[in-house]
């Protein structure tokens, strides 16, 4: 069975791919010749994941699924939440999102967060199932470690004592937000199939 995930991200595909039950081969937004970037408009987490799918689905009629994340930071009512990538602006830069959310937790002594991962699943016949992974932790006072992405050097997760960018990606994978999402995904298609 071939399946669709709505991204260009080619590490992503990778990592996925290796979680996923025999005979189902993942393919990007490449395969199917699809290269602009799908509007991601929504105002909520849950929505974004469900636009990204639906726009896939819509165009080619195939299963497929698309993911969205995003950081909640309790001392920012939820922020940058749906906003987390361009949390500092259009241009989409980590160390600008991750410099401004260190500036607004100046003085806040309640520093707990969590990354929220919501999944959009369609399958060949249209039916839509969401999956949700929250990783719960707090925000640093400074960047450590030099892996992962985004906020990973300013996010500690809970009953650890490193930030996600101080993991391997093994290690993050394992206890991550997008690693529970997608093992819930995994577990929804070896039933299905």
């Amino acid at each position: 069975m071939k399946l669709y995930f709505a991204t260009h991200n080619s590490n992503k595909l990778k990592e996925i791919q290796k979680l996923l039950p025999q005979g189902m081969e993942l393919l990007g937004l490449d395969s199917l010749g699809l290269n602009e970037d799908i509007p991601e408009t929504a105002d909520t987490i849950e929505g974004n994941s469900q636009m990204k799918t639906r726009y896939v689905y819509e165009r080619y009629s195939v299963a497929c699924f698309g993911d969205d994340t995003g950081l909640e930071v309790d001392a920012l009512n939820g922020e940058p939440g749906v906003f987390s990538a361009r949390y500092a602006g259009p241009q989409k830069d980590s160390e600008d999102n991750m410099k401004l959310l260190l500036e607004r937790m100046t003085g806040h002594t309640n520093r707990s967060a969590r990354f929220k991962t919501v999944i959009t699943y369609i399958d060949s016949d249209g039916n839509e199932k969401q999956f949700t992974g929250i990783a719960e932790g707090t925000i640093t006072e400074q960047r450590a470690g030099a892996d992962g992405f985004g906020y990973d050097p300013i996010f500690q997760p809970l009953g650890y004592d490193r930030t996600f960018a101080e993991m391997s990606a093994e290690e993050k994978n394992s206890i991550s937000h997008r690693g529970k999402a997608f093992a819930q995904l995994v577990d929804y298609l070896k039933q299905q199939h």
